[in-house]
């Protein structure tokens, strides 16, 4: 399984290093880590709690990284997605990709975030710092992203 949902934070050279192995096929790799931010919209953010159903949640991750895989032709590829309170600067996704070539890299690991960032099974609540708190929904132009990677039928 390349994709896990976790509590705890990620090593990231770690992470990559156990990706790789010692696959010499692979000629690009590209990586992105998700930090929370410190404010949203101006204003200062205590705490970003990300809740999901389990089961779901790892069966739908592991679902579109091994399409990841076939689409771009990638040798590996992995999803570290947090759940639970996190704070500001803390990581909460690391996407890997690997491929034989740097444009299959960085198409996978953009692919994946545009996922993540719109259909992914995950709920997330926003704490501010006046003590107010809210649900997070996709931005438009997270929506306006992942939309082109919709495949067109035949």
């Amino acid at each position: 399984m390349a994709a896990r949902v976790s509590r705890a934070d990620f090593d990231i050279s770690a992470e990559m290093a156990a990706l790789i192995g010692g696959d010499t096929g692979i000629g690009g790799v590209a990586l992105f880590v998700g930090k929370v931010r410190g404010e949203v919209n101006g204003e200062p953010l205590v705490s970003l709690t990300l809740e999901h159903y389990p089961e779901m949640t790892e069966a739908e991750l592991e679902r579109i990284e091994a399409e990841a895989r076939e689409r771009f032709a990638l040798s590996a590829s992995l999803i570290i997605h947090r759940v639970g309170e996190l704070k500001p600067g803390d990581n909460i996704v690391l996407v890997i990709a690997c491929a034989p070539h740097r444009q299959d890299a960085f198409a996978g690991a953009e692919f994946l975030m545009d996922y993540l960032k719109t259909r992914a099974p995950f709920w997330k609540k926003e704490t501010l710092a006046d003590g107010s708190s809210r649900w997070v929904d996709a931005r438009e132009s997270d929506e306006e992203a992942a939309s082109t990677w919709v495949s067109t039928p035949p």
